[in-house]
């Protein structure tokens, strides 16, 4: 049957079609903009947004296994998760791999790991066979978090994450997606190495790229402010704000063996994910 993936015009799910295609398995890409899909050998691109039902069911028609990358955040993305799991067990889908977020819970701090929660929620009310890969912060995202002046500012207090490499991602997702029946109704926490705090990421960001950045704590009044600048929406600047109030819960320092047990190697380290973006 298709292996089916989803995401391939973003950094993670273009990762993982990339690697399907260099491992010669075919594969059929999910995108809302056919002109924007990865040419790949072996991949056929098709339009189905998540929101359209009626697409993602013709889409998925014959597809065994299907990679379900979380769609862009906006306020009805629990909507469009909802109706794209439908169509995916109308369509008689086999197995689904879902890329969630660590601590994925209802009463999550982070806004956004409620979202998460809600949707492997519905997947298991659909009788779907699932796996879930619940990541930690992106490693790679780290240099984004840096402001003009060299200073990470948030209310992460003392708080500890372990980021996670989207290729180490990406690897367990390929491991996952070609052996699906091995990891049925698995959820697996996907880690970096080793917990730091957000002084930690700072001094290894310093160190990786020779400039020179601190963390700043900020209280929770003074992040909503420094935000509010942005014109986001409030449910936008709350997610961007419980990102760093989850970690100062506790809520994201988990180190899981999950990636070194799949893989069978250590996990990146962020360190050796920033040297290797140059």
């Amino acid at each position: 049957m298709t292996l089916a993936v989803t995401g391939s015009t973003g950094q993670l799910g273009g990762r993982v079609a990339r690697r399907l295609a260099d491992a010669g398995v075919e594969q059929r890409l999910l995108v809302r903009d056919t002109s924007r899909a990865p040419r790949l050998p072996g991949a056929t691109a098709v339009a189905a947004p998540y929101a359209d039902g009626d697409a993602v069911r013709a889409a998925l028609d014959g597809a065994g296994t299907v990679l379900m990358v979380s769609a862009s955040e906006t306020p009805d993305r629990v909507e469009q998760h909802r109706t794209f799991v439908d169509a995916a067990a109308d369509a008689g889908v086999a197995h689904l791999v879902y890329v969630s977020f660590l601590g994925a819970a209802p009463d999550a701090t982070f806004t956004l790991a409620r979202d998460h929660w809600a949707t492997e929620e519905h997947v298991r009310a659909r009788g779907l066979s699932a796996t879930f890969l619940r990541d930690s912060l992106y490693a790679d995202f780290a240099p984004v978090l840096v402001g003009e002046d060299g200073a990470i500012r948030g209310p992460a207090g003392d708080g500890r994450v372990a980021p996670v490499a989207q290729d180490d991602i990406a690897d367990v997702a390929v491991a996952v997606l070609r052996d699906p029946a091995a990891h049925a109704g698995r959820t697996y926490d996907l880690t970096g190495p080793e917990a730091l705090t957000f002084a930690g990421l700072a001094a290894t960001l310093s160190a990786a790229t020779g400039r020179d950045v601190r963390y700043v704590p900020e209280t929770l009044e003074e992040a909503y402010a420094s935000r509010a600048s942005y014109g986001a929406p409030d449910w936008q600047v709350e997610a961007w704000v419980s990102t760093y109030t989850a970690v100062a819960a506790g809520e994201l320092d988990v180190v899981s063996p999950a990636v070194p047990d799949l893989l069978g190697r250590p996990a990146r380290t962020l360190e050796q994910v920033l040297r290797a973006r140059g």
